[in-house]
């Protein structure tokens, strides 16, 4: 059976999702899907005080992200139209897991597995990675309002928090391709031979299998 290409952009906070998504999309004309994250009412009280505002947040970043979702499949992929997104919404696992109480995080998930389990799924993901100096540079560059308070000890934390769920992703859907890159390495911002091995990366995948444009 054919697919629409859905390809989701992932990594830690700062490494450059939306930058990649943005060129991905232009280069291969595909719906640009992009996560709300400054318009979280409760972003800023979350990184001042984390174990306060996690559940709020995170609510509100599921809810918005479900119904980004049910969007997409509707006015998009029902018809015919490629999505590339800076986000797949299993990253709301990753966050909740590593900031609620326990019994909270039972709540979260019960309602996470109720909203995403018929939600259409990337069939290619590619994981953007990089250290800690990088991501606090990258951070400190876009100069973000909420992102002031971010403390460099949650940030490596939730580095290698992504990296176990990649590397469980990679086992757990061993059909849809990963295609991972070292942001410390490869600088697709600054560099177009980067950002070319990147895209003719992608355009590998879309045209292996049944995968269409």
């Amino acid at each position: 059976m054919e697919q629409i290409p859905f390809i989701a952009v992932e990594g830690p906070i700062g490494v450059g999702k939306t930058s990649l998504s943005k060129k991905i999309a232009s280069h291969f004309n595909f719906q640009l899907l992009q996560e709300i994250v400054e318009e979280n009412p409760f972003l800023g009280k979350f990184y001042d005080d984390i174990e306060e505002w996690s559940f709020q947040t995170e609510m509100f970043f599921l809810c918005n992200r479900f119904k980004q979702l049910e969007d997409i499949e509707k006015k998009y992929l029902q018809c015919n139209k490629s999505v590339v997104a800076d986000y797949h919404i299993s990253k709301n696992m990753i966050f909740a897991r590593r900031t609620l109480q326990k019994d909270k995080f039972e709540k979260y998930a019960q309602i996470y597995d109720i909203l995403t389990h018929d939600m259409p799924k990337p069939n290619m993901m590619v994981y953007l990675d990089a250290s800690l100096d990088t991501l606090l540079e990258r951070i400190r560059m876009r100069n973000r309002g909420v992102e002031a308070n971010i403390q460099p000890s949650y940030l490596e934390q939730l580095s290698r928090d992504y990296e176990k769920f990649m590397d469980h992703f990679e086992l757990t859907h061993p059909e849809i391709p990963v295609i991972r890159i070292n942001g410390d390495d490869m600088d697709f911002i600054k560099h177009q031979e980067d950002l070319n091995d990147i895209l003719s990366e992608v355009e590998q995948h879309l045209c292996k299998g049944e995968v269409i444009k």
